[in-house]
């Protein structure tokens, strides 16, 4: 026997489970892998390109593949997290995703380099959580 309040919640439930389509999710992942294709790589070094002023770089197949995958990655997480889990705190649940995407290998190499380039380390990472909250936004966005 269900509860007076059990007929009310699903149909909101149904239609909020019909409205994760494929559709959907591409049109949520096209500004993403956008911005993913256009942000700084990561893993690049930067301590060479500070003093010149500008920063040029060129992908090739695979990394652009390899982005692309992470953008699609991210979006599927979002999709999670909007479509079923909750909509409140995004920016603080991807500002922990690029914390845990940016850091750790980052924190690996700060103990084996001299303190000029842990500067670059530092900034580098903290460009790499900046693109993963851009694109938390984005996503709030076509998505929530």
């Amino acid at each position: 026997m269900r509860g007076p309040g059990a007929a009310c919640a699903a149909p909101a439930t149904a239609a909020r489970a019909a409205s994760v389509t494929l559709g959907r999710l591409l049109l949520a992942w096209l500004p993403v892998a956008a911005l993913f294709a256009v942000a700084p790589p990561i893993g690049y070094r930067w301590d060479v390109f500070v003093s010149q002023g500008f920063f040029i770089w060129m992908y090739n197949r695979w990394e652009l593949g390899w982005r692309l995958a992470e953008a699609g990655v991210v979006t599927l997480f979002a999709s999670l997290w909007f479509d079923s889990l909750g909509a409140g705190g995004w920016w603080l649940l991807f500002l922990l995703v690029g914390l845990l995407a940016a850091f750790p290998r980052r924190l690996v190499m700060w103990q084996y380099v001299e303190p000029e380039r842990r500067r670059h380390l530092l900034a580098h990472a903290g460009l790499d959580v900046a693109r993963y909250v851009a694109a938390g936004a984005l996503l709030a966005w076509r998505l929530a």
